[in-house]
C-alpha cells in the first residue's frame, strides 16, 4: 500500500498570500461582464486560490451583485472548462455530494465514484457531504447507497459512510499486531474469508495505525496486504480496500481528483507517473487543449 496518505496533505494549491475577496470578486466581475470573456483571469484567480479562500470569493460575489458566480460562470461558459471552472468554486461537501448522487442516478452505479469518494475523505468530511447530501436531494445518502449496492461492498460503504474511521494520528502498536494478526486469520489462515474483520479494521482504523498494521501484516504473513485482499477477495469489495491508503485509484487521471485532491496532488502526481510511466502533466497536455487544458496545467502545478 502506497505511504503518502499518512504524510499529511501535499498539494498544488495553498492559501493566497496578501488575498483580498472584494478586489477578486471584482475582478472575476469584469473578466465575465467586459467585451467577451477574460479567460486568463478567470483562470488566474480561480486556480490561484484554495477552496476556502474561493467560498469567501463566491460569497462577496453574491453580496456585492446580488448574483450568484456559478450562474455567471455557467451562462458565459462552456464545456469541459465550464464544468471545471463551476467546480472550483463549489464548496467540497457539496460537490462530493453532487458527484456520489450522480453515480447513483440512473440504470446502473457507478462504483468507481463511489469508491473514490468515501475511502478518501476523513470523517468530518464524510458527516458535512453526508449533510449537504440531503440538504440537496432531502434523501439519507445512507439509505440511496443501500438501495445501489449489495453485500459485503454495501457494507464497507456504509461504515465509510457513517463518518466512524478513528482519526487520530497516535498509533498503537498492540493493536497493530492484533489486527494484523485478526487479519490473517480472518484470510489467508482459514478457509473461506471472514469479510466483516477487513471491514472493521481498514474501514474505522486511522490511517497511520493501518500504516503499523500492515508493516506487522507482512511479518505474519510474509505477504503484503494488497497481495492478500487480492487473493482473498473479489468485486468491488475488493476494489474498495485496495483503495483504501492509495492517493490514486486503479483508473487513469479524471477532474474528480482535481477538483477535491488537490491536497495530495504532488503524491497523486508522483503516483501516476510510477503506475503508467509518463507525467501527469504531459498526460493533460496530449489529451486536452484550449482554456480547459490550460486550467488543469495549473491545478496539477507542475511537471514530473
Amino acid at each position: 500500500m502506497a505511504a503518502s496518505l499518512w504524510v499529511g496533505p501535499r498539494g498544488t494549491i495553498n492559501n493566497y498570500p496578501g488575498f483580498n475577496p472584494s478586489v477578486d470578486a471584482e475582478a472575476i466581475r469584469k473578466a465575465i461582464k467586459g467585451i467577451g470573456t477574460d479567460e486568463k483571469t478567470l483562470i488566474n484567480i480561480l486556480t490561484e486560490r484554495s477552496n476556502a479562500q474561493r467560498q469567501l470569493i463566491v460569497k462577496q460575489y453574491q453580496e456585492a451583485y446580488e448574483q450568484a458566480l456559478k450562474a455567471d460562470l455557467k451562462g458565459d461558459l462552456s464545456g469541459h472548462f465550464e464544468h471545471v471552472m463551476v467546480a472550483l468554486i463549489t464548496a467540497p461537501a457539496v460537490f462530493d455530494a453532487k458527484q456520489l448522487k450522480k453515480s447513483m442516478r440512473g440504470m446502473g452505479t457507478d462504483e468507481d465514484t463511489l469508491i473514490e469518494i468515501l475511502t478518501t475523505r476523513t470523517s468530518r468530511q464524510m458527516k458535512e457531504i453526508s449533510q449537504a447530501y440531503y440538504t440537496a436531494y432531502k434523501k439519507n445518502l445512507r439509505d440511496d447507497i443501500s438501495s445501489e449496492t449489495s453485500g459485503d461492498f454495501r457494507k464497507a460503504l456504509l461504515t465509510l459512510a457513517d463518518g466512524g474511521r478513528d482519526e487520530s494520528l497516535k498509533v498503537d502498536e498492540h493493536l497493530a499486531k492484533k489486527d494484523a494478526q485478526t487479519l490473517y486469520d480472518a484470510g489467508e489462515k482459514k478457509w473461506g474469508t471472514d469479510e466483516d474483520k477487513f471491514t472493521e479494521i481498514l474501514c474505522l482504523r486511522s490511517f497511520p495505525q493501518l500504516k503499523l498494521t500492515f508493516d506487522e501484516y507482512r511479518n505474519i504473513s510474509q505477504k503484503d496486504i494488497e497481495d492478500s485482499i487480492k487473493g482473498e477477495l473479489s468485486g468491488h469489495f475488493e476494489d474498495l480496500l485496495l483503495a483504501v491508503g492509495k492517493p490514486l485509484s486503479v483508473n487513469k487521471w479524471n477532474c474528480l481528483y482535481f477538483f477535491e485532491v488537490q491536497i495530495d496532488l504532488l503524491d497523486i502526481r508522483r503516483e501516476f507517473k510510477k503506475h503508467y510511466g509518463c507525467s501527469l502533466y504531459s498526460a493533460i497536455q496530449s489529451d486536452t487543449s484550449g482554456d480547459y487544458r490550460t486550467v488543469l496545467l495549473k491545478i496539477c502545478g507542475g511537471d514530473d
